[in-house]
């Protein structure tokens, strides 16, 4: 297996946990607090993982475009992180979990139109099965 399949893995495993997580540290909290604490402790656990991570001379390699991209980044999380912690205060964790994994259909579609990534029939089998998944559990 390769190194970055065991990395998406490990952050599917990591992911499940944060909603359920997430939804018992809302409990008598707004969705707004509740993210801002969240977000305060991944950027102190992020922080610390670049000084042990991260090779100071690499900082000098970033570039306009590395500033505008992931900054851009940075703002479309902050928007999903928003509303997903909207969704998760008043909904099951599992809808608001799967609809919210529905973004990868708006990658796939992105990274094809964008980065001119190739959409095999293997792909468009796992997202027309992610879709019906969608509207099955979604469907009250």
């Amino acid at each position: 297996m390769e190194r970055w399949i065991l990395y998406a893995f490990i952050s599917m495993f990591f992911a499940g946990f944060t909603a359920v997580i997430a939804k018992q540290g809302l409990a008598n909290i707004s969705a707004e607090l509740g993210l801002t604490v969240r977000t305060l402790f991944v950027c102190a656990f992020v922080l610390v993982f670049a000084a042990l991570a991260v090779i100071p001379s690499e900082v000098k390699s970033l570039q306009k475009a590395n500033y505008l991209w992931l900054g851009l980044s940075g703002i479309s999380t902050a928007i999903s992180w928003i509303f997903y912690y909207k969704a998760l205060k008043v909904g099951d964790i599992a809808t608001v979990a799967l609809i919210d994994k529905g973004s990868v259909l708006i990658a796939i579609l992105l990274a094809w139109w964008l980065l001119k990534e190739a959409i095999t029939l293997r792909v468009i089998i796992g997202a027309v099965l992610i879709l019906a998944g969608l509207a099955v559990i979604a469907k009250k």
